[in-house]
């Protein structure tokens, strides 16, 4: 019995022992940052404690398996919500839009900016953030899968010239510990567009090392290129004092077609990483991603100069309008002068989303998020253009990649707009309150404005398309342009939309007491008759003629009697007269919908021959008359 006691008792110690160095060796692991090899160690541990469940989380989430992370996060949640660091909120947030649960993830990014006390987002939701930044966009991007990628991991592309440069660890060799695959190197490819590309070869044996080369950019000239390359100190692995070998830029000069000179930048450092580096358009600045002491998060943006002597000046933090409490990373200058990043810290559709942000007078705009289809729910990253061209290429490990990461190209498409101002045509006075319609080729409505008070309008069309433009303003001509655009969306014409007022076109047509109307002669009737005699037939000829020449113009036919005879009288003589002369047009070609008729009886007497005081007759007559008001 005691034989059996002491055996069980052996057995016990040996188990926990054996546990102790197991967890042990998964801490150092995990210290180390080769997560997926740390997580084989916790998944044995019989009790997942807060800490297992946390670094199982973590361990996941930073090799972006997300299924896995949120499982994970779950747990961890589920048991200690109360005594966690708000940090995991934020991950299982990310996670969750990793594996497209918005509505689950917007809960416990609400959760973590509470905890937080971060700025006022809380109301922000996933899918409303998604549908207004598809509804604001001013261009549309087209992303293309390359033939350059493999079912390894392929990521970074930079121009080069003709060729782009790009990162890649297809060439099997040692693994590296945070993810269990080989090394990267720097490999090449000419490229003629943006899915042409010729033979992949590896970039110069130089620069490539058995440790990692990635994210290569390039000086306009071509001699110059800076890179990121693993802590590499007497052809070891410099580590800092958890044995974690952190990230350096180093720079290399193009002598005699070999890449040589190659130095690591001075404020690299052993205890912290230096990485992604980007050239301002003068180059007289470089960009970079850090966290060094000093950080606002765990990785930030920073800038330095680059003297004309060649050394550098101090590293300056980009500051919190561009950096966060998370990740800001792979930064990219275009030629625009806009910064382009990645960020998790930003609110975004997914994990690494790419933002953008305009650099005026040495200061950065609001970081806007580019939205779908360049970011995607889980990372993307990397983000270069061609200003010339508007081509680019961006990281993902978007679903429907061949590998762990893949390189995507784009075409962005600008908007094209028609612009222009409503004028008058004789004075090219600005017209406020014209109403401009645009139209398709089809002559289907697309989009209209009724212009404020400097007559401005603004249209966003598309290549390759017909339009036309309609201005309408009440009393005026309204006038039309058809155009077109070609596939670069040049317009094919001058736009000058300018508008005629009736009675500047024609002649008989007036301003009098206050209306615009179209004078002819007297037209009479018959005593208590409403029928048109001839005479009358042929001045309401000149009417017909009118508003053939300008169809969209629109009338009022207004009857008026005398006082002679009772109010009620006159008042239903004068709508049959009105009725009448209308019908009269209308029969003459004149659209039914442009002629409205009125009677008006003795109410509007043009002289003092009221209630039938002694009047001589052409006293009278001047008040029975019918007149022609343009109402638009």
């Amino acid at each position: 019995m005691k034989k059996t006691l002491l055996i069980f008792f052996i057995l016990a110690f040996s188990s926990s022992l054996l546990m102790a160095q197991n967890l042990k060796r998964a801490n150092h692991l995990f210290e180390g940052r080769a997560y997926l090899n740390a997580a084989e160690l916790y998944l044995n541990e019989t009790t997942k404690t807060q800490e297992i469940l946390e670094k199982l989380g973590d361990c996941y989430y930073f090799n972006s398996k997300m299924v896995e992370a949120t499982n994970w996060y779950k747990q961890l949640l589920t048991n200690h919500e109360s005594s966690i660091d708000p940090t995991y909120l934020f991950r299982y947030s990310q996670a969750l839009k990793g594996i497209q649960n918005f509505e689950e993830a917007d809960k416990w990014f609400k959760i973590y900016n509470t905890k937080k006390q971060l700025y006022n987002s809380t109301n922000i939701r996933t899918l409303q953030f998604i549908k207004a930044l598809n509804e604001e966009k001013t261009g549309t991007y087209s992303i293309i899968p390359l033939s350059i990628n493999s079912i390894f991991s392929d990521f970074g592309a930079s121009f080069y010239g003709n060729k782009i440069v790009f990162a890649s660890n297809r060439n099997q060799g040692e693994n590296y510990d945070w993810n269990n695959q080989p090394y990267l190197d720097l490999f090449q490819t000419e490229i003629n567009n943006i899915n042409e590309v010729s033979v992949i070869t590896p970039f110069s044996e130089s620069v490539n090392t058995k440790m990692h080369e990635a994210n290569a950019i390039f000086t306009s000239d071509g001699k110059t290129m800076y890179f990121t390359r693993n802590n590499f100190i007497n052809g070891k692995k410099g580590k800092d004092e958890n044995k974690v070998t952190h990230l350096k830029i180093f720079k290399a000069q193009l002598i005699n077609n070999d890449w040589t000179n190659i130095v690591e930048l001075p404020f690299n450092s052993n205890n912290y990483s230096v990485e992604h580096p980007a050239l301002s358009t003068d180059e007289k600045q470089l960009y970079f991603a850090s966290d060094m002491p000093g950080t606002i998060g765990l990785f930030d943006l920073f800038v330095v100069t680059i003297n004309e002597d060649g050394t550098y000046g101090l590293p300056q933090n980009l500051g919190p309008n561009i950096n966060t409490e998370q990740r800001e990373q792979f930064p990219f200058i275009s030629g625009d002068n806009t910064l382009y990043f990645a960020s998790d810290g930003h609110f975004g559709i997914g994990s690494l989303d790419i933002f953008k942000s305009e650099i005026i007078e040495n200061k950065f705009t609001v970081p806007k998020n580019l939205g779908e289809p360049i970011n995607s729910n889980l990372d993307d990253f990397a983000f270069v253009i061609d200003k010339n061209n508007e081509k680019g290429f961006l990281s993902s490990n978007r679903i429907g990649g061949q590998g762990d990461d893949d390189i995507y190209g784009f075409n962005y498409i600008k908007p094209i707009f028609i612009k222009g101002i409503v004028q008058n045509k004789n004075n090219l006075e600005p017209l406020p309150g014209t109403l401009v319609t645009l139209f398709d080729g089809n002559n289907v409505t697309l989009n209209e404005i009724i212009v404020g008070n400097n007559a401005a309008f603004s249209f966003e069309i598309e290549r390759n398309k017909n339009y036309k433009l309609k201005g309408s303003l009440k009393l005026f001509n309204p006038s039309t342009i058809d155009f077109s655009t070609d596939s670069k969306g040049n317009i094919n014409k001058n736009i000058q939309l300018q508008l005629e007022s009736y009675k500047d076109s024609e002649k008989n047509i007036v301003v009098d007491k206050g209306k615009t109307q179209i004078k002819i002669n007297p037209i009479y009737f018959d005593f208590d008759k409403w029928n048109i005699r001839p005479d009358a037939a042929k001045e309401l000829n000149n009417i017909v003629a009118v508003m053939k020449k300008y169809p969209e113009m629109v009338i009022e036919i207004g009857a008026h009697t005398d006082s002679r005879g009772s109010d009620s009288y006159n008042l239903e003589l004068s709508e049959k007269r009105a009725k009448s002369v209308r019908e009269y047009l209308v029969n003459q070609g004149v659209l039914n919908n442009n002629v409205k008729s009125i009677g008006y009886g003795e109410s509007q007497l043009l002289n003092r021959c009221v209630n039938e005081k002694p009047c001589l007759k052409k006293e009278h007559d001047i008040n029975r008359r019918c007149e022609f008001v343009i109402l638009n």
